[in-house]
């Protein structure tokens, strides 16, 4: 009840869409990811947050309104908002669950949130990216974050 009560704390102070899954398995959302990306020679991209997360919705937003960044993402990239939910109060499942996706995310979750963890064809974290470079003001820096985004295509990394 408490993460739904933050999640619409946070949509209604943001007005954002929530771009969260909270029902898909993150793992396995992972892996059908790294699947296709492999089979469109992509890599992946996770923006790791949730619903809860202002900023998180605030990329999402920022990304889908600008074109360019939106172009970039849609030619190298299989993007992906995986749902993490740091809190210790839920059960012991959801707790194994969210140490299970930080460990085969490489504890990204140190960076705070949104964390953007990029994963090559076959999966393997090549790159963690702290989203707190990307921000500018109250929101995101265009130029700083097509940077990022094409430093670590495909084309660029190999």
């Amino acid at each position: 009840m408490t993460a739904v009560l933050l999640s619409l704390c946070a949509n209604a102070q943001t007005g954002l869409k929530k771009v969260y899954n909270e029902d898909i398995h993150p793992i396995e959302q992972i892996d059908q990811a790294v699947a296709k990306a492999k089979s469109e020679g992509k890599f992946v991209i996770c923006q790791v947050g949730g619903n809860w997360c202002p900023w998180c919705l605030r990329f999402a937003d920022f990304i889908t309104n600008d074109t360019t960044i939106s172009q970039v993402i849609n030619e190298s990239f299989e993007y992906i908002h995986v749902n993490y939910n740091p809190r210790k109060s839920g059960d012991e499942r959801q707790q194994q669950l969210a140490a299970a996706l930080m460990a085969r995310l490489n504890n990204c979750g140190r960076f705070g949130f949104p964390v953007f963890v990029v994963l090559d064809e076959d999966g393997k974290v090549i790159h963690i990216q702290d989203s707190s470079f990307l921000e500018e003001g109250q929101g995101y820096n265009q130029e700083k974050v097509l940077r990022f985004f094409k430093n670590w295509t495909p084309k660029a990394v190999k």
